[in-house]
């Protein structure tokens, strides 16, 4: 039987959250639930694939007695991968060897993207979240983008260019109104993940580059909530109160933050800010009817400088992919992959530019 897959977007939502028409991009979909009879095809392209690409060439290697690794695969975490690689050449080819596997898998995932219509144009992928910051995840990608070429297939795929704990943030002022660039200097940005929470203020950096490429984050603080288990209540307060310590410390530092606050969450986003599939990895029922995490986050930092904060939310894949959206001028199609607990999706058309003077 031919494989189904089925193709769901926010292409509906008009804002003010998971909007699809920015002033510099439109967002072609994103949070995209691609299927094949196995399953969720995103799902061979996450950290966790990847560890299952490194446990099965272990298990065949235990049956001969020549498995050069100690201890759980599930217990090998990125800079000891990394480090792996500059070791015994057995343990580095080991390694070496699930890369090659994840690449395979991560290139089968591009190429039933790239059937899908929101994707057919795509000319270039940023590839972001967390498996990128490893030199592992920087190998995979480079060996995917050469299985992809060597196929045939013209797409360029690049690493995503700021830190991906960054780029979660950073991506937020591209969904900042126009008057926060008047008057203020700084934002407040969250990016939720389904292992990490991460709150910090991002400066725009404005007189250095109007297109805010070189937009930076300067501070943030972050919680492995994964770690702690907290219900959905929990890990809210908790946000709050990151929140609120960020908002001090840059108000004492001198910095003009702005009464805004960017949000980056998994799931599809509505309107109104309530979440409507895709954050099962998060603590508690984050799609409950009676939950809305926008209103959570107004409660809990009513106010910034005296104003009354703007909350504004979307697809963390999506916010990702916009701290890229400077660099993307070169191209009018392009798409993110961001690989971590899943793989988050995004793809963008730029929007055209005005003629005459800006």
């Amino acid at each position: 039987m031919a494989s189904a897959v089925a193709e769901k977007t926010g292409s509906s939502t008009t804002g003010p959250h998971g909007a699809v028409e920015l002033p510099s991009a439109l967002i072609t979909s994103y949070n995209l639930e691609v299927r094949d009879d196995e399953g969720f095809v995103g799902d061979k392209a996450s950290r966790g694939a990847f560890m299952a690409h490194l446990e099965a060439l272990r298990r065949h290697l235990k049956r001969a007695g020549d498995d050069p690794l100690k201890g759980p695969t599930k217990e090998i975490g990125k800079k000891q991968l990394d480090a792996l690689l500059e070791g015994d050449a057995g343990e580095a080819a080991l390694v070496l060897s699930a890369v090659e596997d994840f690449a395979q898998s991560f290139a089968f995932v591009i190429r039933r993207f790239a059937r899908l219509k929101s994707w057919a144009a795509v000319e270039r992928i940023v590839v972001g979240g967390g498996f990128r910051e490893s030199r592992v995840g920087e190998l995979a990608i480079a060996r995917a983008a050469i299985i992809l070429r060597t196929d045939g297939r013209d797409i360029d795929l690049v690493p995503i260019s700021h830190h991906p704990d960054e780029a979660g943030l950073v991506g937020s002022a591209h969904l900042a109104p126009k008057w926060i660039f008047e008057a203020y200097d700084s934002l407040v940005a969250v990016d939720i993940g389904g292992s990490n929470i991460r709150a910090g203020i991002v400066e725009l950096r404005q007189q250095k580059a109007p297109d805010l490429s070189k937009a930076r984050v300067w501070k943030s603080e972050l919680w492995r909530h994964a770690d702690d288990e907290p219900s959905r209540d929990q890990a809210i307060a908790r946000l709050g109160e990151m929140l609120n310590e960020q908002i001090r410390n840059a108000s004492k530092e001198g910095l003009r933050v702005a009464p805004f606050i960017g949000v980056g969450c998994p799931g599809l986003i509505q309107a109104d800010g309530a979440i409507d599939r895709g954050a099962q990895n998060l603590p508690g029922n984050w799609e409950s009817s009676r939950f809305n995490l926008v209103d959570s986050i107004r409660k809990l930092v009513p106010e910034i400088g005296e104003h009354q904060t703007e909350v504004v939310m979307h697809n963390d894949a999506v916010i990702q992919g916009l701290s890229e959206l400077p660099s993307m001028q070169d191209v009018e199609h392009w798409a993110v992959l961001t690989i971590g607990t899943g793989l988050g999706n995004a793809s963008f058309r730029n929007q055209p530019k005005k003629k005459g003077k800006s």
